[in-house]
């Protein structure tokens, strides 16, 4: 076998560097969103999943269903897989399916912590931390999803960005 010797390659002086193939920056640009919103994603399926898990906990209780709170969740979870079906496949349409769909999963769910008085209490009266940490979890995995969503939307947004062909100079 032959070994291959560091350097420049054989067959040249090295004076043809600049002929060379040099990759666009917006190439680059889109490898690294799409590395960026996989991330993303996972960290939204976990709080997807948190979520679910806190309107199915009260169920098994014995109360009664939030439908707004489920409905929340199976659009959250619905709106991830389109998301990464988007980014493996680099479909522009996909993903901005994926950020309305999501955007509107986590609208929903804040209407439903507003909307829900205990989750208002937990919030105001600090001395019933202790009693309420399933709310308190729910509230903080909520807060936290709003701002990775809002990562969410800028990493997308500039992913579309760099995916679609470059504009022709007039």
């Amino acid at each position: 076998m032959q070994q291959r010797k560091a350097g420049r390659p054989s067959g040249t002086d090295g004076s043809d560097f600049s002929y060379r193939m040099v990759v666009d920056s917006r190439y680059t640009k889109v490898a690294k969103g799409k590395s960026r919103l996989k991330a993303l994603i996972f960290i939204q399926g976990i709080f997807q999943l948190i979520e679910l898990l806190h309107v199915v906990l009260p169920i098994s209780k014995g109360k009664d269903p939030n439908i707004l709170a489920a409905s929340s969740s199976v659009i959250g979870l619905i709106s991830l897989l389109i998301g990464e079906l988007g980014r493996r496949r680099s479909r522009a349409g996909f993903l901005r399916f994926y950020l309305a769909m999501s955007t509107i999963a986590v609208l929903l769910s804040i209407f439903c912590a507003v909307s829900s008085r205990s989750t208002l209490e937990v919030i105001q009266n600090p001395a019933e931390w202790e009693t309420k940490k399933f709310e308190l979890i729910g509230t903080s995995v909520l807060l936290l999803g709003l701002l990775v969503q809002m990562f969410t939307i800028s990493t997308v947004i500039s992913l579309i960005s760099n995916m679609s062909p470059p504009k022709k100079a007039s």
